[in-house]
């Protein structure tokens, strides 16, 4: 019998597998390879890992849990599991890192994650809005205690109006009293397209967060943790809260406010019956009063004709349903010369030909059939569109026209109420209009046809992605992909708000695309937005970064492009940094260095070592970082690229300065502060400045430092560079503190400290309370100083931040000693020795010297 070793001589490839069944079949493959242990032994080796890392016996796993992970037929897996096993049956980091990465893409956690729109104000009424009056006081009275609102409808019950009820009542609640807050999203849970899956509450809840004011740097990672921060952003304000199109109990739930004072509405086509407390209100078709309402109020110039009855006969043949009656009435508006009578006698011949069943999709197919060819073929287009809501500039894209006449089909299309007005300028369907426009499309445009259109819509965006990093980045516009021009029109987004406004708008429709163009083969475009988005992504929106980069990695991988999966790789390892993934982020930046070294490409080899230092900093390895820097350095000079090197000097001034080697440290931030003016990065070269000021404080190098220090606050100011202002208002307290000019020190760590709140730096902020305790210290206000530690302190353990934990510490002990409290100062010394020594920071020696002469202090009174 051939053994299992024989049999396959290469390791199963994840990065190929497109489905759950695929991977689960290269699982089963990856056992034989791995001479097929049975489950217990997989299930002990894993125990044992398991262990060792720290996991309680409760949570090891059981053999046949380890079964059920290569069982065929699997829609979920298990991701801690899975990898788990990989580790156990062929333990090689990269590998193990391929899986994670396939799981990530084949698994959908990134796609129901990524793309989900909120809204900071209620969808625009219906000027048309007709009956209800039941259900409205029903809602009326529920807001009245601060209730939760489920608006169901009869199960399956699609187009009897559940969202504009709610908006409609939304904007009567506001007008009697208004709300402090308001919030909607759709919550996708009826789309009938596969790739618009329902929204995953912790990403609507990481997008009301941010509407709230959290910046995307403080937003939790885990679910409950975002439950909380939201609940608690929400407390003591009146809110109202939209929960459009949900689909289950669960995907709910966390999005309530339990805040008294708040009013959510929940529209679903389940009951859910299970959510309480909440009033239940379904809602059914119109009654034939209000059917007949709203067709006189929609058409009212439309005459009769021969038959009193026709506008009955109309509303019954469209069901009642207020969807069909909104698109009949669209239709009889655009059919001059006809009376009610004909349009009642034009749907009853249509009824007795079968052609169609129900009032639904009678009432489309008349529409549809109503439009020129212009906005037919533009209705089945933009179905195509993989984003939520869309802009004239899409439109024009997908069609091939002008912006002016795209925007006047899209207008043509929402007054037949075939389209919605999403916000000012956007536009979205209905999820029924959307699916029969998507089935026009696939049978009335060739599959050509339509990747063209598609294609020119990838096209847009790139190019406009690039216009914006060009305006925002313009030091890094030499790593943007290369584009031909673009035959249909973009925005003008020189000016850096507009960039940034636009980028903001289209960020859910970008990773939208992004996902799309990964996963249905246009591979190049999904890479080249990888590229485009880096740096915008990388900022406030790391989750979305690891979307858009996981999804270019499976790409590089499945065209077997080795380079541009090194660059994804680097660009990966970034994002798992900023989410605080250490470990894979360093795992995903090892595996990247040893590509470019393959491939021979220096650039991705320096700017993946200075990404190695950066995170090395954050970890807290001075050393470690330095090294890696410094080789950064070396290639980066070597190759040219002015930007890179740059970066990677300034970083490494800041970590040398740290060590204690300021010479060295204000050497290299001077050549930084060079290459910067050389390649136009204001932001660079204040940073620049400021590090440099502060070393030169701390070389006692007074004039100089106050010099850079003001050149760097005006460049800051110039620019509108919020962040540096604040770090470097923090960097002239230092140096009147080593002057000590404690009330000057004082004035400028406040002034940072409310620039840090404002702009949400935590860093920053426990940087400048400790500043400020250190200030209030000099100037012998002793129990203020322990009070600002004391702030800081706590800050830094949430960060975290050992090394301002350290320092927070020191200025505890300082304190404790002078108020005359030796016990707690030499325990205050005792914690930041720990720290400072574990950092391999020079401020561990001072820290000796203090608990020494406490000691011999001590000594002496006794």
């Amino acid at each position: 019998m051939t053994a299992p070793a024989e049999v396959f001589t290469a390791l199963p490839d994840p990065g190929q597998a497109n489905s759950v069944a695929d991977l689960v079949e290269r699982l089963r493959l990856l056992k034989v390879w791995a001479g097929d242990p049975s489950y217990k032994t997989i299930k002990d080796r894993v125990n044992k890992a398991w262990t060792a890392a720290g996991r309680p016996a409760s949570e090891l796993t059981r053999r046949s849990t380890v079964a059920y992970c290569f069982r065929s037929g699997r829609r979920r897996l298990d991701t801690n599991l899975v990898l788990a096993v990989i580790q156990a049956l062929h333990p090689d980091t990269g590998y193990v890192t391929q899986w994670r990465q396939a799981l990530r893409v084949v698994g959908g956690e990134i796609e129901a994650v990524s793309r989900v729109r909120v809204q900071a104000s209620l969808p625009p009424d219906l000027a048309g809005f007709t009956g209800r009056t039941r259900e409205l006081d029903r809602l009326g009275h529920a807001a009245q205690n601060g209730q939760t609102v489920v608006i169901s409808a009869i199960e399956g019950m699609a187009g009897v109006g559940k969202t504009q009820l709610a908006v409609r009542a939304g904007h009567l609640l506001h007008q009697r009293q208004p709300f402090e807050r308001v919030l909607f999203v759709n919550l996708r849970g009826f789309d009938p397209d596969p790739a618009q899956p329902p929204a995953d509450p912790a990403a609507v809840l990481d997008g009301f967060l941010r509407l709230l004011g959290m910046p995307g740097q403080q937003i939790p990672h885990t679910l409950d943790a975002r439950v909380a921060a939201y609940r608690d952003r929400l407390a003591g304000s009146r809110a109202l809260v939209v929960l459009d199109n949900a689909a289950t109990t669960e995907q709910v739930r966390p999005l309530l406010t339990t805040t008294p004072g708040c009013l959510t509405l929940v529209t679903s086509r389940r009951r859910l019956a299970n959510l309480r407390p909440a009033t239940h209100l379904s809602v059914d078709v119109f009654t034939p009063g209000e059917a007949l309402a709203f067709l006189a109020q929609a058409v009212p110039e439309i005459p009769v004709g021969q038959d009193p009855h026709a506008a009955a006969r109309i509303t019954r043949r469209c069901d009642y349903l207020p969807l069909a009656l909104s698109l009949i009435t669209g239709h009889i508006r655009n059919t001059p010369g006809w009376t009610l009578t004909d349009h009642a006698d034009r749907l009853d011949e249509r009824h007795r030909d079968r052609r169609l069943d129900t009032g639904m999709e009678m009432a489309l197919q008349l529409s549809y059939q109503h439009l020129s060819a212009d906005q037919q073929r533009l209705l089945r287009l933009l179905a195509l569109h993989p984003g939520h809501d869309f802009d004239a500039y899409a439109a024009a894209a997908l069609t091939d026209v002008d912006l002016a006449t795209a925007q006047a089909l899209l207008e043509s299309l929402r007054s037949d109420h075939l389209l919605q007005q999403a916000e000012s300028g956007r536009y979205a369907f209905l999820d029924l209009i959307r699916a029969y426009a998507t089935t026009r499309s696939h049978d009335e445009d060739p599959p050509s046809a339509r990747h063209a259109a598609l294609t020119r819509l990838f096209d847009h965006y790139i190019a406009t992605v690039a216009s914006t990093m060009s305006t925002l980045h313009p030091a890094e516009t030499h790593l943007l992909p290369r584009l031909a021009p673009v035959g249909t029109p973009t925005p003008v987004l020189t000016d850096a708000d507009r960039a940034l406004l636009w980028l903001d708008t289209e960020r859910s429709t970008l990773i939208a695309v992004a996902i799309h163009t990964a996963t249905h083969g246009w591979h190049s475009h999904a890479i080249r937005l990888s590229v485009a988005l880096h740096y915008y992504l990388i900022g406030d929106y790391p989750t979305d970064a690891l979307t858009v980069h996981s999804h270019a990695h499976h790409v590089a991988r499945q065209i077997g492009d080795p380079s541009r999966e090194a660059h994804v790789l680097t660009r990966l390892g970034g994002a798992y940094g900023r989410l605080g993934q250490y470990e894979t982020s360093a795992e995903h930046l090892q595996q990247a260095l040893g590509m470019h070294r393959v491939v021979d490409d220096p650039v991705g080899e320096g700017r993946t070592l200075a990404c190695l230092g950066a995170l090395e900093t954050r970890r807290g390895n001075h050393r470690l970082s330095a090294h890696h820097l410094e080789r950064a350095i070396d290639l980066l000079r070597q190759v040219g690229d002015p930007a890179g090197w740059a970066r990677a000097l300034n970083n490494l001034g800041f970590v040398e300065a740290r060590l204690g080697s300021y010479r060295l440290a204000a050497e290299h931030l001077r050549q930084a502060l060079l290459l910067y003016r050389q390649v136009g990065n204001p932001a660079g070269k204040a940073t620049a400045l400021t590090n440099l000021g502060e070393v030169e404080a701390k070389q006692c190098l007074h004039g100089s430092a106050t010099e850079h220090l003001h050149q760097a606050l005006a460049l800051c100011r110039q620019s509108g560079f919020r962040a540096g202002e604040g770090w470097t208002m923090n960097s002239l307290g230092t140096l009147y503190v080593g002057l000590a000019r404690p009330a000057e020190a004082t004035e400028h760590y406040q002034d940072a400290l409310a620039i840090f709140r404002e702009i949400h730096d935590r860093a920053g902020e426990v940087s400048a309370l400790n500043g400020l305790g250190e200030a209030a210290h000099t100037a012998g206000r002793l129990a203020e100083s322990v009070t600002h530690h004391t702030a800081a302190n706590t800050i830094a353990a949430e960060i975290p931040d050992r090394d301002q934990q350290a320092r927070s510490h020191t200025g505890l002990g300082h304190a404790q000693r002078a108020l005359g409290s030796p016990v707690h100062a030499h325990s205050h010394y005792r914690r930041a020795l720990a720290l400072y020594t574990d950092l391999g920071l020079p401020e561990a020696d001072q820290i000796r010297t203090h608990l020494a002469q406490l000691d011999n202090s001590s000594a002496e009174q006794r």
